[in-house]
C-alpha cells in the first residue's frame, strides 16, 4: 500500500485553484521545459544572493569513486511536476500562463528515510514549490554544447536556477516503446561475433493486462549489449520496465535500438 502526504499551507486556496487546471502550451519554451530533466544549480533570494541549503552535501557514490551530485531534480509533463533525486517521490499539479506559474500542492509517498538531511529539504521543497510565480528558460549559445537553464521565480522574489539535461525521449526523437522483460539471475556462454567469451543476460518478455496482472511470459532469449541504467547482480531474478528508443547513426555492426531502465517491477535473491 502506498501512503501519500500533502503540504498545507497559507496560499493553499490559490494554488489548490490552480492545481486542477493543466499546464497550457506556450511554445518552444514549453516543448524544452517537459523535454529535458531540471537539476537545481543555485538557490537565490530575492536580492540575488545565494541561499545555502537547498542542495545536500555530496557523499561518496562508491568506494574509488568520485562524488556524486545531490541536487533536487525536477520533471515536468503537460500536467504534473514532480521531485527527484531526494527521498520520497513527490509531485505536484501546475499551471502555465505566458511566463506566470503555479504549482498545486505538493504530494508524496511516506517513506522513513535513513538520510535526514534530505527528509528536512523535502520539506522545505514541499512548501517553496507553491510560492512559485514564474518562470523562464535561456537556451544555450548558437553552436555552443552548452544547456539551457530555467529560472523560477516566487512570490517573495526568490529564485531557483536549474540546468537543463535532456530526457531520454528528447535525445532519441520519440517517446520510445515501453517493455517488460525478466531478467534471469545468472549470465550464460553466448556466441558473439565481437567478444570472445561473451556472458549474456537471459531474458524474456512479460505482458501485464489493465489491471496489472501478468496475462503472458515469453520464451528466454540471450540478450546481446546493454541495457542503460541496470547494473546484473548474479543470483537476483529481475523483472523490469524498459523503454526501447530507434538509435541514431549507429555503425553496421551496433544494435538498431537503446535500451533504457525505466524501473525495477520485482527483485528477488534465488540463492
Amino acid at each position: 500500500m502506498r501512503i501519500f502526504w500533502s503540504f498545507a499551507l497559507s496560499a493553499g486556496l490559490a494554488a489548490c485553484a490552480a492545481s486542477q487546471v493543466p499546464a497550457r502550451n506556450a511554445g518552444a519554451d514549453t516543448a524544452t521545459l517537459v523535454g529535458y530533466h531540471w537539476q537545481l544549480r543555485e538557490a537565490r533570494d530575492a536580492q540575488g544572493r545565494s541561499q545555502p541549503g537547498w542542495i545536500l552535501p555530496a557523499v561518496p557514490a562508491a568506494a574509488g569513486s568520485s562524488l556524486a551530485p545531490r541536487a533536487l531534480q525536477l520533471d515536468f509533463d503537460s500536467e504534473r511536476v514532480a521531485v527527484a533525486r531526494l527521498c520520497n517521490s513527490l509531485s505536484a499539479s501546475y499551471r502555465l500562463q505566458g511566463s506566470a506559474l503555479q504549482v498545486g500542492p505538493v504530494r508524496g509517498t511516506l517513506m522513513a528515510c535513513p538520510d535526514a538531511a534530505a527528509m528536512a529539504l523535502e520539506q522545505k521543497v514541499g512548501q517553496r514549490l507553491p510560492q512559485a510565480s514564474g518562470w523562464s528558460i535561456v537556451p544555450p549559445a548558437s553552436g555552443t554544447a552548452g544547456t539551457p537553464v530555467l529560472t523560477l521565480t516566487f512570490a517573495d522574489g526568490g529564485q531557483w536556477l536549474l540546468d537543463g539535461t535532456p530526457t531520454d525521449a528528447t535525445r532519441y526523437g520519440s517517446a520510445g516503446e515501453r517493455m517488460f522483460i525478466e531478467v534471469a539471475p545468472e549470465r550464460v556462454s553466448c556466441s558473439h561475433p565481437l567478444i570472445p567469451q561473451y556472458q549474456c543476460l537471459q531474458v524474456r518478455s512479460v505482458e501485464y493486462d489493465a489491471n496489472g496482472l501478468k496475462t503472458r511470459v515469453g520464451a528466454w532469449e540471450n540478450w546481446y549489449g546493454d541495457i542503460q541504467g541496470y547494473t546484473h547482480q548474479p543470483g537476483v531474478r529481475n523483472v523490469l520496465r524498459i523503454q526501447r528508443y530507434k538509435a541514431r547513426d549507429v555503425p553496421a555492426d551496433a544494435s538498431a535500438y537503446v535500451y533504457v531502465l525505466d524501473m525495477t517491477v520485482e527483485s528477488k535473491l534465488v540463492r
